[in-house]
């Protein structure tokens, strides 16, 4: 079947009332962006459906990259023609004996906005359902589980025929819920946690703590290859890099084992809570599961949380590492994030950190360091880097540096 149009129907936009409109820009704007390898196709959102001109492009492929776009609940192949019951007989026969196969039912159900239309929902369905059964006399109709289903939409401006729906990924276009900074290591946990901050709506930007020489280029380039693959959910993320070597290292010289990863954790977040204000973020998001590792039970939380009042928002708080690990599959960042490539985290770990740290403890150990300067020079050799969801990192570096101040 020759498609000319992609149905795209919305999500929870429906329920946004007054800001429905807004919604909807927002989620054309990302429908753009995922779309940009097509630019013949010609994007027109309206209140209740998005239709796309193909203008030739391949339905397939344009529907492929609809897949990761949220805020769409589910779209179909379409082909517009004029609002003639013969035309809409003749198209729906040939959508269903595309299908058809012996034994398999079918069903005929129409959405009508155009009221004006001569024939309400009830009478096309009929007339159409009769027409394709005296053309195919063994086919049976099913109307709660049919093996086909054509969809028949009378608009203002044509009927439109589908006959496969695809679910889209749900949520809220990504940048109607605002600005927050994601935490991103090289795990498991934290690109999940972006996912799903992206499928609430929130735009994301990554800050990674990266630590030459003791880690790799490789290290780096694994982060941006996560944000590449999560770029497919919003067309592009921008990455922040900062170098962290100089803290680690004073740190490590200044502060007790069992309080390196509390002290260190307090740093990373005071520089994430920087560069929030800086980029006009409003919260910040982690990877954190409850209990998972020593600085993510709740006493090490409470100690680091406290260099900050920022929302600390942990998608993945409550869950378990096998429901983050399915989760990771289905967003494709899994296979990725356990490449042994190490991350600044491992590195100089204490062979026993503390579970439970003391808050004034940490305070204490905290203030030998001049925190101000270390943050300081940190947040001058910032890099950003703008990463599309097309980009590959581990072969080889392709994205222009800028640097952020």
């Amino acid at each position: 079947m020759n498609y000319t149009e992609i149905m795209v129907r919305y999500g929870e936009l429906s329920t946004k009332g007054k800001n429905r409109r807004n919604f909807i820009d927002r989620l054309h704007g990302n429908v753009e962006k995922v779309l940009h390898p097509f630019p013949q196709v010609r994007i027109h959102p309206k209140r209740d459906r998005m239709h796309l001109t193909l203008n030739g492009a391949d339905a397939q492929q344009v529907m492929q990259r609809l897949q990761g776009v949220f805020g769409i609940q589910n779209y179909s192949p379409s082909i517009q023609i004029p609002k003639e019951m013969a035309a809409i007989k003749k198209l729906a026969l040939q959508m269903v004996q595309e299908q058809y196969q012996p034994g398999k039912t079918f069903k005929i159900a129409t959405r009508r906005a155009d009221h004006q239309f001569a024939y309400d929902t009830n009478q096309i369905n009929l007339a159409v359902g009769d027409y394709v059964s005296s053309h195919l006399p063994d086919i049976q109709a099913e109307m709660r589980h049919p093996d086909i289903k054509i969809q028949i939409e009378i608009r203002l401006d044509g009927a439109y025929l589908s006959s496969q729906t695809y679910s889209g990924a749900g949520g809220l276009p990504v940048g109607t819920a605002g600005k927050a900074m994601l935490m991103l290591s090289g795990g498991i946990d934290s690109p999940v946690a972006g996912y799903l901050a992206m499928k609430r709506g929130v735009e994301i930007e990554m800050v990674h703590f990266y630590s030459p020489p003791y880690t790799s280029e490789n290290a780096l380039f694994k982060a941006k290859e996560l944000t590449a693959r999560l770029a497919r959910y919003a067309g592009r993320i921008r990455f922040l890099q900062v170098p962290f070597t100089e803290i680690q290292e004073t740190i490590k010289q200044e502060v007790p084992a069992g309080y390196l990863m509390t002290v260190q954790r307090r740093l990373m977040l005071r520089l994430t809570d920087a560069l929030r204000q800086q980029r006009n973020g409003l919260a910040i998001f982690n990877g954190e599961s409850v209990g998972q590792v020593a600085s993510q039970t709740l006493e090490s939380m409470a100690a680091i949380n406290d260099v900050t009042t920022t929302p600390i928002l942990r998608p993945v708080a409550t869950l378990d590492k096998t429901e983050i690990i399915r989760l990771a599959e289905h967003i494709g960042t899994f296979d990725l994030s356990i490449q042994p490539f190490e991350d600044c985290c491992t590195i100089f770990a204490p062979p026993r950190p503390k579970t439970k740290p003391r808050l004034d403890k940490a305070r204490e150990y905290e203030a030998r360091l001049d925190t101000t300067g270390l943050i300081q020079r940190a947040l001058a050799q910032t890099q950003l880097t703008e990463i599309h969801s097309e980009e590959h990192f581990l072969e080889s570096e392709n994205t222009e540096m800028v640097n952020l101040l």
